[in-house]
């Protein structure tokens, strides 16, 4: 008689499993692989909510209040003066920019259309240009049709909206003086309009701001 070779016996005790605690252990180096996948998985998580997060909240209104604006003035490019008390009772745009940035330019097309749009709304658009000079900051802004307030940016007003830490970056001020978004990079025209349309619309009602 053939025995199985399968069968158990004392002799032939059958196929043996591995004992898990004498696996060999994980290399190092995989451990440390995927902890930096996890790390930087987070760090694009971030990144995303911080860069996208102000954007959302524009476009859909649901974003904390940043405070109230500083005051401050501006000297246009023509000699103008602007001073912030002036302007309360109006939605203002401030947009931090400067001429050798790509998403300025492509942002600056949109600034004009708003300003345009809202023309005699009580909106407001002003510009504070970063760059050294303002004649080449002229010459810009003819070349473009640019045509809402434009000043030179001073280290004084960087540090009245709590420091510029990139350009472009664009603040929304309602018509009571608080600021309700602040967008630092490419503000997406649609988030921008309904960001101001919302707080324009809001301005207009009765009792609305006080005097």
């Amino acid at each position: 008689m053939t025995a199985d070779p399968s069968s158990t016996s004392p002799s032939n005790p059958g196929p043996v499993e591995p004992d898990p605690d004498l696996e060999a252990p994980r290399p190092w180096w995989k451990t440390a692989l995927v902890w930096a996948e996890r790390l930087f998985t987070v760090a694009v998580l971030v990144f995303v909510a911080v860069r996208l997060g102000p954007q959302v909240g524009a476009l859909t209104g649901v974003a904390p209040s940043l405070g109230g604006a500083p005051a401050f003035t501006m000297t246009t490019l023509d000699g103008r003066d602007i001073r912030s008390e002036d302007l309360r009772g109006s939605v203002v745009v401030v947009n931090f920019w400067a001429t050798w940035c790509g998403p300025c330019r492509l942002e600056m097309p949109a600034l004009q259309a708003l300003a345009e749009k809202h023309e005699g709304r009580d909106v407001v658009v002003l510009g504070l240009s970063v760059d050294v000079g303002p004649a080449a900051v002229r010459d810009f802004l003819d070349e473009r049709g640019i045509t809402y307030p434009v000043g030179m940016a001073s280290n004084a007003h960087r540090r009245a909206f709590g420091g510029v830490r990139g350009i472009p970056t664009t603040l929304i001020i309602d018509a009571e003086g608080i600021l309700r978004h602040r967008v630092v990079g490419y503000f997406a025209p649609p988030a921008m309009n309904a960001a101001v349309a919302r707080l324009a619309d809001r301005a207009t009602e009765p009792g609305a701001v006080d005097p």
